[in-house]
This record gives C-alpha cells, structure tokens and sequence, in this order.
C-alpha cells in the first residue's frame, strides 16, 4: 500500500495511491497522516473499503506533499556507506552519527530545491527514508522492523560550506526545501527487504550515485535502535538513513547544484521524486 498526503482547494489530505494514476481521499478517516499512522490498526480495514467504494481522483491533478508533512522529530545518519565515507576522506565510523534537519525544510517529492542566498555548495544526498510506526524507547534489533510504518525516497539535500564549518553538521542540512522526501510511503508489508534495493541519484539524466541499501554500514534495524536509547520515538517520526558514494562535494573538481538543474532520486520499489532548482 502506498499512503500520501496530497494538496486540493488549499488543504492538505491524506490519501492511498489504487492505481498508478489514481488516488482516494482519506480525510474523512484521519486529519492527517500522523493521526492515520498512529491509529492503524483501526483504520487500516476503512482504508481497503474507500480504497474499493471511495472517489477516485486523478493523481495528475493534484499537488503530492511530503506525505508527512510536519515530522515531529526528523533524524539522518551521516557516512553510513563505505564508499561514502572513502570519498568524504574519513574514518570508518565506529559508531552512529546523527544529526537533525529542522521540520521547515520539508519539502514536496516534486517541489523546487531552493539554492541559497548565503551558500554555494548545495548538494544530493539519495537516502531511503524510514518512517516510525509505533512509538517507543529503548527498541531492539528485533523489535525495531515492527515499529516502522513505512518508507519513502528523500533527498538529504547539504550546504556543505555551512555543513563543514563547524563539526555539527544541522545547521548546515536544515535550510528550508533541503529535505524532500515522498512520493509517498510504502508500508512495510509492500516494501520487501528494504536491505536489498537500489538505490541512485541523476542529475540532469546524469548517474552520479547508484549502490544497493545492503551497503548499509548500520542497518535501518540497528539505526532505530540506537535512536530509541536516547529518546522516544513518536508516530510520524522521519529518519534518513545514509547516502552512497557519489556526491558533488566529492567529485574532482566538485560539481554542486545550480538554478535549473534536475535532480531525481529513486529507491527501487519506492518510486521516485525529482526537483529543479531555483534560486532563494
């Protein structure tokens, strides 16, 4: 199942993808996807019934948000890709290392990336996106593929110049329309081995990452984990889950985004978002 949170007449709904090119409305059932993930279990059985008797709506006619719109908490790994840390010219990590992105860069699966006034060194970072299911604290290994709802495909978009000056990565990954992520989420039961898919990120039609989620240093398992020691997590919660090799900060010489370039990530079986970007 595919779940997202689309714009009509002004107003932010969730909804269920029915087929490639139609969706249906859930709002009658929940407000917004928060409340839809953090009571599943009641309305997932409405969600099959509209999905057969509700109105269908034609997905090209609608503007699809990130289908949380407002994460209570978004989180995001840095070097978790062994050919990520080798380009970064760093150290394996012996542990996680976690950073934030502020909740007002959300940004559309399909809405402009915004290159900065104050930077020149935007840059892509292809991630496959975990979204928290049921809520927790101190969650094991084993416990953790029962608390993510579902996945998506987002952007890391990076300030490196901001990101790099000082050795906290968050001001630098925060600024607005720097974390796209959607199309929409794909619940776990549809997802498959999330430790298995592919993974790329082009711009302008040019490859510049392509890997697999099995190069996961610290897999989505052991990363929900180690979250779950220090905080709760909440329905609704985002987590970034590393990036491969083959930024722009890291080609010789560097290739960062400008105003007008493409830029489309993909995660096999979780479909894909694609922005322009345009000047602040």
């Amino acid at each position: 199942m595919h779940l997202l949170t689309f714009l009509r007449h002004e107003k932010a709904e969730p909804g269920v993808l029915v087929d490639a090119s139609q969706i249906v409305s859930l709002s009658s059932i929940a407000a917004d996807m928060i409340a839809l993930i953090d009571d599943w279990e009641a309305h997932s059985d409405k969600v099959m019934a509209l999905m057969q008797q509700g109105e269908r709506i034609a997905l090209d006619r609608v503007r699809l948000l990130a289908p949380v719109p407002r994460p209570g908490k978004i989180f995001a790994i840095g070097l978790n890709y062994a050919d990520h840390v080798e380009e970064s010219g760093m150290d394996m990590p012996p542990h996680q290392i976690w950073f934030t992105k502020a909740a007002t860069a959300v940004n559309g699966p399909f809405d402009p990336i915004e290159i900065p006034r104050s930077s020149f060194t935007t840059d892509y970072e292809v991630e496959m996106v975990a979204v928290i299911g049921k809520g927790g604290r101190h969650i094991s290994t084993e416990d953790a593929p029962s608390h993510i709802f579902g996945y998506c495909v987002g952007n890391d978009v990076s300030e490196r110049m901001w990101q790099m000056r000082t050795p906290q990565y968050s001001l630098g990954k925060s600024f607005d329309t720097h974390a796209p992520f959607g199309p929409w989420i794909t619940t776990s039961a549809a997802a498959g081995d999330v430790h298995a898919l592919d993974i790329r990120c082009s711009v302008n039609g040019e490859v510049r990452q392509s890997s697999n989620t099995r190069h996961l240093i610290f897999n989505v398992w052991q990363q929900v984990a180690e979250l779950s020691q220090a905080m709760t997590l909440e329905p609704g919660d985002v987590i970034f889950t590393g990036t491969p090799g083959g930024v722009g900060g890291a080609m010789k010489p560097p290739q960062f985004l400008k105003p007008g370039d493409v830029v489309r990530c993909e995660v096999e079986g979780l479909g894909s978002i694609e922005a322009t970007c345009r000047p602040e």
